[in-house]
């Protein structure tokens, strides 16, 4: 078995850390839980050969930051070290994760998602320095979050609690910010930014034959809507709801571009699959920056009532919140629900009617804080399917543009 070589972007902090961390945890062990086809939605009436102990893990760090991803990845060492501390004292101990653990590397390299160049050239460092990608998880994303509007926070609350706590509407948000590369800087840092880097890596996760097949997991949201989205703004300049519409976006790009590499499927020959997967809500540097220490403790305090009381969506580590990303990363594809595309959606007898057309993934807690995976319906109404071929046009237009510009002929080089 040609053992995985996993790209993470963002991993230094947050969910991206949580993700690596939980990877390592799952990987080392003899009996990897998060491959397991064990949740409602799992579809038992076939069968495959599950996720066998894994021998050693390439990880790789995409970090803007080459500090910071350096002391992640020595806290990575630590909390597997640690980990495998744990295991030795058990009498039933197989020495799988000291196997693990001398044939883990875990590497850093540099991008910043809001420069096509710095993607090209960490692909290419890629590229060059890997036989192949099993996977790639875009996990990397911003918020242009300015103040909290606390008297419609207030109003939320009571009218609604839960949904307050879950999807907050009293977030003010920026606009109107510019890369250097002349884009909406949040929409390149959200979606396109992983969008050329697919596309720049595609040649090289299709590489990877094993049966379990190379896999892009994009890192969507709870607040994902459609709900401000103007297709005439799709760089998200003039948005100032640009986080959930961004979201929105990847929910689209991740369902059509599974639905085209499945299309045409060859019995027997392994493609690159996408999936969507929300991490439910957790605390991270986003929410730190802008509520302070102080209130960021407060609030986590609420998160664990909340969870309490029944919310499934307040996970309130990254650990935890990454099981639905790990979970997509390694379960046998097999087991995984089958959605029939909507071919013509111009059937439909109204524009706005929906019909599903792929399956969301969704950490999810009991109240007791165990985390499992759940899903959600991905309904796209005949209006949005125009959406998301406009979107793809656009990023396929822009990318073009980039190459020709960079003196490339694809986005692989």
């Amino acid at each position: 078995m040609h053992r995985p070589i996993v790209v993470v972007t963002g991993a230094n902090s947050g969910l991206g850390f949580g993700i690596c961390h939980r990877l390592l945890v799952q990987l080392s062990s003899n009996r990897c839980e998060d491959a397991l086809p064990k949740y409602p939605f799992h579809d038992l009436t076939t069968s495959a050969e599950l996720q066998s102990p894994c021998d050693g893990l390439t990880l790789i760090l995409a970090c803007r930051s080459r500090q910071r991803a350096e002391e992640a990845k020595s806290e990575l060492y630590k909390l597997l070290d640690e980990h495998i501390s744990q295991l030795r004292k058990s009498p039933h101990y197989d020495g799988c994760a000291d196997k693990f653990r001398e044939n883990l590397v875990i590497a850093t390299h540099l991008i910043d998602l809001a420069s096509v160049q710095s993607v090209f050239d960490f692909a290419d460092d890629v590229t060059r320095t890997y036989p192949y990608v099993s996977h790639l998880i875009c996990n990397a994303g911003v918020v242009c979050f300015t103040r909290i509007d606390w008297l419609l926070c207030l109003k939320h609350l009571a009218q609604d609690f839960m949904g307050a706590m879950t999807t907050p509407k009293f977030f003010f948000q920026g606009s109107g910010r510019i890369s250097g590369d002349g884009l909406g800087w949040l929409w390149q840092c959200n979606v396109f930014g992983h969008y050329v880097l697919f596309r720049a890596l595609e040649p090289h996760l299709a590489k990877y034959t094993e049966s379990i097949g190379a896999r892009v997991i994009w890192v969507s949201s709870h607040e994902a809507t459609s709900e401000y989205y103007d297709p005439e703004d799709w760089q998200l300049i003039k948005d100032d709801h640009s986080y959930q519409s961004s979201k929105y976006q990847v929910n689209l790009l991740a369902l059509r571009l599974d639905r085209e590499a499945t299309k045409h499927r060859v019995p027997g020959i392994p493609v690159v699959r996408h999936f969507s997967v929300l991490p439910g809500i957790v605390a991270t540097n986003i929410t730190n920056g802008l509520l302070g220490p102080i209130m960021t403790t407060c609030m986590l305090v609420v998160f664990y009532l909340v969870r309490f009381l029944g919310s499934p969506h307040h996970l309130t580590n990254a650990f935890k919140a990454a099981v639905s990303a790990v979970h997509l990363a390694l379960v046998p594809l097999v087991y995984l629900p089958v959605v029939q595309p909507v071919e013509h959606p111009d059937t439909l007898t109204k524009a706005s009617e929906p019909a599903q057309v792929g399956t969301l993934y969704a950490s999810q807690t009991d109240r007791w804080g165990t985390e499992y995976v759940g899903t959600m319906k991905f309904v796209e109404s005949r209006a949005e399917d125009t959406h998301v071929k406009e979107l793809l046009a656009h990023c396929d237009n822009l990318l073009e543009t980039f190459c020709t510009a960079h003196g490339r002929k694809s986005a692989s080089g």
